[in-house]
């Protein structure tokens, strides 16, 4: 039925439906590594102008941190001035602890939703959830590319580092929220520092419903993720991107080049190139 439609438009002289071309994004996952910590020749000051340097070396259309403070955040918010930020503090719901940000081009996207959740019982105020050592959150977008009006979302988190039980239950939430907010079909990216590969059995639910782009991309590597500042072994993959609902990822990269200091982090950035 399709071909005869087609034949008949043609013989008519109407113009052929055209299919959308693909919309390519580049999106970074980033634990930068809170600036209250003492790192000595690796705390914040003497590295946070390598934040920057690789933001613009990159470009990525959006990207999110874990472990950001206030202070890091206006400094970003001052030098990257080409992006958009959302985000609270996950120990008061507004500038208090570490904030799970995400920044988005602002000539490239509307922001058409947002918001933040607790990895706890009662995601819905700001808490400590199971046996989790810390306040967990994750926060997320709802995008629109202006030029060719193709939306999806982006789910940015940080799970916690000591409580297993905080983990395996922050993941099934992850998969519910994400559900109930994006629902069954859209364009999903959920990535950030998971303090755990994703091999274990607490992380069945994501990997039934989601793609591990590591795992998935044309183009990928298997690299550490978490460096500890040149004390990690280099076989430590904690941080993580996956992603569903149509989106094809085409690269995933772990970022351990050269940004003018020796770490960024104790993480390295990773990233993604996608198409919708």
């Amino acid at each position: 039925m399709k071909r005869i439609v087609l034949m008949l438009l043609f013989a008519a002289g109407l113009a052929l439906p055209t299919q959308a071309e693909p919309l390519t994004l580049k999106l970074i996952s980033c634990n930068l590594r809170n600036s209250a910590a003492d790192d000595g020749s690796n705390s914040w000051p003497q590295r946070r102008e390598a934040t920057p340097r690789m933001l613009r070396e990159e470009a990525p259309d959006l990207f999110g941190l874990q472990e950001a403070l206030a202070d890091q955040l206006a400094y970003l918010d001052t030098t990257c001035p080409q992006y958009a930020r959302v985000g609270v503090g996950r120990d008061n719901g507004a500038d208090e602890g570490e904030t799970m940000a995400i920044y988005y081009l602002r000539d490239r996207f509307e922001l058409l939703d947002s918001g933040t959740f607790w990895l706890s019982e009662t995601p819905d105020e700001v808490s400590r959830g199971w046996d989790g050592a810390c306040n967990r959150t994750a926060t997320w977008v709802r995008l629109r590319d202006k030029a060719s009006g193709k939306e999806f979302y982006y789910f940015n988190t940080h799970l916690d580092h000591r409580g297993s039980i905080a983990r395996e239950e922050g993941i099934a939430l992850l998969v519910r929220k994400i559900r109930e907010i994006a629902g069954r079909k859209s364009a999903v990216v959920l990535g950030g520092d998971f303090n755990s590969s994703t091999d274990s059995e607490i992380f069945k639910p994501l990997n039934r419903w989601m793609k591990s782009a590591r795992d998935k991309a044309r183009q990928t590597d298997h690299k550490g993720t978490y460096n500890g500042f040149g004390a990690a072994p280099d076989t430590i993959v904690i941080d993580h991107l996956y992603f569903r609902g149509g989106i094809k990822c085409s690269r995933f990269a772990t970022l351990d080049g050269d940004y003018g200091v020796p770490y960024l982090s104790d993480h390295y950035p990773i990233e993604i190139v996608f198409t919708l």
